[in-house]
């Protein structure tokens, strides 16, 4: 076997650490040798002695990693950010004219990658270009949450004669079909009604942006279908499953190495069904009264069960069901729900933090030690180190400084940051250390860390430039000009939180503001759906 043919197949099995390729040598009935001819090829491909990712480290005085671009942790920041949705923006098409980003979740230069879409794909695309909009005010970022929304509900959804009702399927079985059928691992007819929930908020969050009531519709019989289903649940049974057949009602079922019998009926990826019953609840539209028992179920089970157990469990598409496996992405997203939310329970600040403890505790990767970074890593039965779980990761602690005035993981959340703009390449490419370009972790799920980041801690936005780094509304539009910001939100009345560089605020008409000359921090307090801060 050659050198070059190892290693294009290490790269394509993603069997790429050290426990990894000694389970290739195991499968594939190698010798052990296998295993030096990997870690050989392999180390190169993630990082030298002096590289990481796409770029040369870069340390200040202290020895301390810090980003590959620019002067500050903020222009790296935004560079990185900007980088990334360009290329999202610009990328090629399939052959059937379907842009790579609706119908893969691997991006290859010259080929299309066999698989298909990544099951949070969209959602996590909507989630990050929502708060991207709001920070650049390019009409193209929404345009483009207008466009892969529309797709997918008019090429993904089940039919509303199926027992679980207008939810969106997660996969794409026959890869250039333009529709959504089924579950990467289950196959067709099957769903995930966690992603289902999360399609759901970010189709309220839409409807609030463009006035648009397909939008609200769709995400109305997303929450009654939920609705429908939702169930009190125990401690290996979440409220609803993790995959389950649209048509039949049959929650996928398979047989682990050991010949036990396992059931894909838990997952704990429910504060976006959470914040989708919420804005319907605010909305006072659907079914209000099921929605808020929902609500009462729903964080009841969270409490009883994973915040006191931190089993996490699955979220990826491309895990079978009989490889169980607990994941960041699962805990840390209820951690950020927790602080933004904290009325949630008088314990908040223990359970927010309990959850980052576990997380750190159970994917914490130590093989950037040498710079005084820590990653982190992606789910238990893939250990290895990802730009958007080590990015998450991150500004959820900047989220819990921000919250709680407890900053000890400060500044090394700020590291994780600078660790993982290294990802980044010059052209926007963004790729796993040691995996493939993947349009879920290097884009819909990587920007929103960022801005969510500096909206925490608005010494990590850019010097020198104006941005919204947060609303406790919705923005509908935002100018950006050299005299004078202009916005429109949802709400009347809300607070806006800005980061100003290029001039300091004069006034603000249709609300009151709060300048600090020291941090160039700006807080609005509207009164009007319509606001403008004029400048000096």
């Amino acid at each position: 076997m050659s050198g070059e043919y190892m290693k294009r197949l290490i790269r394509r099995t993603k069997l790429i650490n050290e426990p990894y390729c000694a389970r290739f040598s195991r499968i594939c009935g190698f010798p052990v040798s296998v295993l030096l001819i990997c870690l050989a090829y392999v180390a190169p491909l993630a990082f030298g002695a002096d590289t990481m990712g796409y770029h040369e480290v870069k340390l200040d005085s202290t020895g301390h990693i810090i980003p590959w671009y620019g002067k500050s942790s903020g222009e790296a920041y935004d560079h990185v950010v900007r980088l990334v949705w360009a290329f999202w923006r610009d990328m090629r098409s399939c052959s059937n004219g379907v842009p790579v980003y609706l119908q893969h979740q691997v991006w290859k230069p010259e080929q299309d990658d066999p698989r298909g879409l990544g099951g949070d794909q969209i959602s996590m695309a909507l989630s990050s270009w929502n708060l991207l909009y709001d920070y650049l005010g390019d009409e193209a970022v929404k345009n483009n949450m207008t466009r892969i929304a529309d797709y997918w509900l008019e090429h993904g959804m089940s039919k509303p004669a199926d027992l679980w009702a207008n939810l969106p399927y997660p996969y794409n079985t026959d890869v250039h079909s333009g529709w959504y059928d089924g579950d990467m691992r289950a196959g067709k007819n099957f769903l995930q009604p966690d992603k289902a929930g999360s399609f759901g908020a970010e189709l309220a969050t839409l409807y609030k942006i463009t006035g648009n009531r397909k939008y609200l519709d769709a995400a109305t019989k997303i929450a009654d279908s939920l609705a429908a289903h939702i169930r009190p649940g125990d401690a290996n049974n979440s409220p609803w499953p993790f995959r389950v057949n649209a048509v039949t009602g049959e929650v996928h079922r398979a047989t682990t190495k050991d010949g036990k019998p396992i059931s894909a009926s838990y997952t704990t990826n429910w504060s976006p069904s959470l914040r989708l019953f919420n804005d319907l609840i605010a909305l006072n539209h659907g079914d209000v009264s099921h929605y808020r028992k929902c609500v009462e179920i729903t964080t009841a089970w969270m409490k009883q069960y994973p915040l006191r157990t931190n089993k996490w469990g699955p979220f990826f598409e491309d895990i079978k069901t009989a490889d169980y496996s607990d994941t960041e992405i699962n805990a840390d997203t209820m951690a950020f729900y927790i602080l933004d939310h904290p009325d949630w329970d008088p314990q908040w600040k223990q359970q927010a933090r309990g959850i980052l403890v576990w997380s750190y505790k159970t994917f914490q990767n130590h093989e950037f030690d040498k710079w005084g970074v820590t990653a982190i890593n992606e789910q238990t039965v893939y250990r290895v180190p990802g730009n958007s779980h080590t990015s998450r990761h991150a500004s959820t602690e900047l989220r819990y400084c921000e919250a709680t005035g407890d900053c000890e993981w400060k500044e090394a959340a700020i590291r994780r940051l600078n660790w993982a703009t290294y990802t980044v390449e010059n052209d926007g490419k963004n790729r796993y250390p040691r995996d493939d370009i993947w349009l879920t972790d290097g884009y819909g799920d990587y920007v929103r860390h960022y801005l969510r980041a500096m909206a925490a801690d608005p010494e990590l936005a850019p010097p020198g430039q104006n941005h919204l780094l947060r609303t406790s509304s919705v923005v509908k539009s935002i100018h950006y000009g050299p005299k004078l910001i202009r916005y429109t939100k949802f709400d009347k009345g809300s607070t806006e939180l800005f980061k100003l560089g290029a001039a300091a605020p004069k006034s603000v008409n249709g609300g009151s503001m709060k300048w600090n000359a020291k941090t160039q921090v700006l807080v609005v307090v509207s009164k009007s759906p319509s606001i403008t801060i004029n400048l000096e």
